[in-house]
């Protein structure tokens, strides 16, 4: 395959197999909710693939095993538009406090829905959040803000980011862990228009 070449995707025994020119080892995920992932380089030969497969199919099957929801969201109806217009009105609050006690401010803040991130700030300090963060905790939200608050002063992970978060929230690692947890779950989570009505934080 030759460079600049577009990705292949494959379904293989159940799993999404993509062939990447930029890979240049294999990776494999098994996403929450979602049909099991392995990227190899382009130059991967069905059979390598096949052995990867055999080889790592106990480990996806003990993966699935441990995905058990905890959150229970699948219970619930959630309006996504009331959702996060919720997300925008608590993390702005959230934001304004954050940003004068830090002594930084930002340009504006942005509600998406990310299934990776939970935020990120742009050179330019666009802050953006995603909305399933409202069906957190308040203060592991509180903390993403924080967080992504700090990278205006430090844009990076090095030690002075982190000692930064520590003086503004020193138990940032019980979040953390949190989001560690019961992130892949939250991330996956889809709206369903079922269940009971959640009244997300923040609203009347």
């Amino acid at each position: 395959m030759h460079a600049g070449a577009q990705a292949r995707l494959v379904r293989l025994d159940a799993v999404d197999v993509r062939w990447s020119p930029r890979a240049r080892r294999w990776r494999l995920e098994v996403p929450w909710g979602e049909a099991p992932r392995l990227t190899v380089p382009a130059g991967t030969s069905p059979a390598e693939v096949r052995r990867v497969l055999a080889e790592k199919k106990r480990w996806m099957v003990e993966q699935r095993a441990s995905q058990v929801p905890q959150l229970g969201l699948e219970k619930l109806a959630i309006d996504e538009l009331q959702a996060r217009g919720d997300a925008r009105q608590i993390i702005t609050a959230l934001a304004e406090e954050g940003a004068e006690q830090i002594g930084v401010t930002f340009e504006r803040i942005r509600i998406a829905g990310q299934r990776t991130l939970w935020g990120s700030c742009s050179p330019r300090g666009t802050l953006s959040f995603n909305w399933r963060l409202v069906l957190a905790p308040l203060e592991v939200l509180d903390y993403v803000v924080v967080h992504e608050l700090c990278h205006l002063r430090v844009p990076n992970h090095s030690r002075a980011f982190w000692s930064l978060v520590e003086r503004q929230r020193p138990r940032w690692r019980d979040q953390r862990k949190w989001l560690r947890t019961h992130g892949p779950e939250l991330l996956a989570f889809t709206p369903n228009a079922t269940g009971p009505r959640l009244t997300t934080k923040g609203s009347p």
